[in-house]
């Protein structure tokens, strides 16, 4: 089984999502409960809503369950050094437009690249990956390759998510 890393403040995330989303099962089954005793199942839209609610719920439970195990949480505040791994906040430049992008790498469960943080399973994340600052990369993107030059890599923390 391979582990998946994961922050501290991800891994307690999903540790609260996970008891949200417990809490919700009973509700959930009144709801269906109520929904049966309206008569026909073939017709009730209350019943087939309720029904979907609780399929989805069940699977990101299932989900969120599954992972938990295989996770590898890290404190990021112990991290640094000069080459680029799992926490890492990096700086790049493209070669040939000579735009600058900053992200932090993270697993694949808590990235959001609308707020500045990439999975390292990602196309860019693979590329930077073991690499260090004056190193160039090439990434396969919709438009073609591009290629970076790592401008910086620094050790900060999770960005803010707000």
């Amino acid at each position: 089984m391979e582990s998946i890393p994961i922050t501290v403040e991800g891994f307690r995330r999903l540790e609260r999502e996970l008891e949200r989303l417990k809490k919700e099962r009973p509700a959930i089954i009144l709801a269906i409960k109520e929904a049966r005793e309206e008569g026909d199942l073939r017709e009730n839209a209350g019943y087939e809503a309720a029904r979907e609610r609780q399929g989805m719920l069940e699977a990101r439970i299932n989900f969120i369950e599954s992972r938990m195990p295989r996770f590898n949480v890290i404190d990021l505040s112990t991290l640094g050094g000069d080459q680029v791994i799992f926490g890492a906040t990096v700086e790049i430049e493209d070669v040939d437009t000579g735009d600058i992008k900053k992200y932090t790498l993270l697993g694949p469960d808590e990235a959001e690249p609308s707020k500045g943080s990439i999975s390292i399973l990602s196309p860019v994340g693979l590329a930077l990956l073991g690499k260090y600052e004056g190193d160039e990369i090439v990434v396969d993107a919709p438009r073609g390759k591009i290629n970076y030059e790592i401008v910086s890599i620094t050790f900060n923390g999770v960005p803010d998510p707000s």
